[in-house]
Order: structure tokens, then sequence, then C-alpha cells
């Protein structure tokens, strides 16, 4: 797969993520746009299928591929397997934690509930932590940032979560702990509570991987103003903010 069509990939099936990748410097898009190619292939396998031994196959064959990279072994043929193999060496990005993305990835093939908060917040580490963090080594972050980087992904995984729960219900799955709005509201408060305090400790460096969750600071104060939206799906803001709330924060370095 070339970075062309790594991109549109990611330009049509994460197009809020796509415009963070557009507002880093040129020199760093390329490698950003092959890591989120990856995730939105691990992301959408458990959804292939409604036959959960297929869905299976799907995730054990990105499992494969990146063991079979790690190990310098042929991986099977896909076009991602190249640029992908090329990432992780020039980053040395650890395999494990690629490999957490794809496990963690196995709740959505099921219709089992999380069974606690621990299971919850490992499910949301080990996704939009995980890449988050991966994205923060692309660009050059200091490992000793890895914890704030992995508690501001968890505040923006939370808010992508609010926004993916009406699909998420449809599809028959019960993403939340506590649906009711009071439920919600505690979540959503945590989430943003949380996220005010660590945008202090984060470095500038990190800007290009962090940029990816600009949404999530409003989606989560609509979410407290209003609990209800989260269940009508009415948390996104219009194209205009969304765009313009990124251009103002790439102009001024921030995310």
């Amino acid at each position: 797969m070339s970075i062309a069509a790594c991109a549109e990939t990611v330009r049509q099936m994460d197009p809020d993520r796509f415009l963070s990748v557009m507002a880093a410097s040129p020199a760093l898009r390329a490698d950003l746009f092959v890591l989120y190619a990856f995730n939105i292939e691990v992301a959408r396998a458990p959804w292939a299928s409604n036959e959960e031994m297929i869905a299976e196959m799907r995730l054990q064959f990105w499992r494969d591929v990146v063991d079979a990279i790690d190990e310098g072994r042929e991986a099977h043929r896909h076009e991602l397997v190249a640029p992908l193999r090329q990432v992780i060496r020039d980053h040395r990005l650890p395999v494990k934690i690629l490999q957490q993305i794809i496990e963690a990835r196995r709740w959505d093939i099921y219709r089992d509930a999380f069974a606690d908060e621990s299971a919850f917040a490992r499910y949301i580490d080990h996704t939009s932590g995980n890449l988050m963090w991966q994205a923060a080594r692309v660009v050059g972050t200091q490992d000793n940032f890895e914890a704030d980087v992995r508690e501001y992904a968890y505040c923006v995984g939370v808010s992508n979560w609010l926004v993916a729960v009406p699909e998420l219900v449809a599809r028959g799955r019960t993403p939340l702990l506590d649906g009711s709005d009071a439920g919600v509201l505690a979540l959503s408060q945590d989430a943003l509570t949380r996220m005010a305090k660590v945008k202090k400790r984060l470095p500038k460096q990190a800007a290009p991987a962090l940029r990816a969750g600009w949404l999530a600071g409003g989606v989560l104060k609509a979410a407290i103003g209003n609990p209800e939206r989260v269940k009508t799906g009415r948390l996104q803001r219009s194209e205009f903010q969304r765009r313009s709330g990124l251009l103002l924060r790439s102009m001024t370095g921030r995310w």
C-alpha cells in the first residue's frame, strides 16, 4: 500500500484523524498515515462478518502479520504490510503494544458487557492509549512522557466511545457500564477533569499525535451539558467548528 493509499484510507474511514495528520508537518505525515491505516484495518476486522469465527480469523490475520514482521519472516500478503514493517523498524515500535491493540478488539466481536471499570479502562487504554502512544513515538516523543500521553489518550478514547454509543447499541453491544444519564455524566466529568490536569504536563513535541484528540474536550462538555445527547448521537460539533478548532490548534502549536 502506498502512502497515498494509506492516507486515502484514513481520509475515508477516519476523517477527523486525517485532518489532524494534515495539520502536522509534511515530514511526519507518511508514518502517521501508515499507523492510522493499520488501526483502521484492525478496528474494522471484528465487524467484517456476523460470524464470530470469521471475525476472530480476521483479527488473527493481523496478529500473524505483526508477529511475522517482529520475527523477520514473510508476512501474509497485504498491501499495508511493507509500509507497516518500515514504520515499526524505523521507530522501534514495540510489537507487544500493537498486539494489544489487536487483542483488545476481540471485545467488539461478542455481545458481553465489560466486566467492570477496570475492564473498560483497559480496553480504552489498549486501543486509544496504545495508538496515541505509538503515534507519539513516531513523532519523536521521549519515553518518560508515556504515562501522560496515555492519560490524555484515555480521555480522548472516552469521548470517542461516547460518540460511538448509538452505533454500538444498534449492533447489539453494551458499551457502557452505566448507560444512565447519571452514569454518562460521571464518566464524562471524570475524563474532562483528568484531561485538564494532564494537558499541563504534555510536551509540545507530541502535538502532532495529541492533536488527533482535538474534538474530545468539546464532546465531553456536550455530554456533561446534556447526557441524553449520547443516546441520540448528537455529540459532534458542526463541520465548521471542527475544522476551525483544529486550525487554531495547529497555528498555536496546541492540541
